[in-house]
């Protein structure tokens, strides 16, 4: 699986720990309505409206690309071009500390 980087970030006690991959974190399209978190540990939750979890499963990252397997067997993709994830018919822009990108904001 290649969800993380081979570069390493000191930890609180010193010691080093593989950084995240760049694609971590979440991913909302421009209304609102679908929030993907991509985590670390190479699983995605999917929440779509007021459903918290609707899809679940695992990913693996290759190059710019994504591979998605959620819990039931059924499989996408999604490709990252100029920081938005395009996730089968999805536009998803990454989610900051202080809300969606600029670039939501503006399409």
């Amino acid at each position: 699986m290649t969800t993380t980087r081979k570069t390493t970030n000191p930890g609180p006690d010193g010691s080093s720990s593989p950084a995240p991959h760049p694609y971590v974190g979440m991913w909302v399209t421009a209304d609102g309505h679908i929030r993907q978190e991509l985590r670390a540990d190479g699983r995605y939750d999917e929440a779509r409206g007021t459903r918290a979890s609707a899809y679940t499963g695992r990913y693996t990252v290759t190059g710019s690309h994504i591979d998605y397997v959620d819990d039931t067997g059924f499989t996408a993709t999604g490709d990252v071009r100029d920081g938005v994830l395009f996730h089968e018919h999805l536009v998803l822009h990454r989610e900051t500390d202080e809300g969606v990108s600029e670039v939501t904001r503006q399409g």
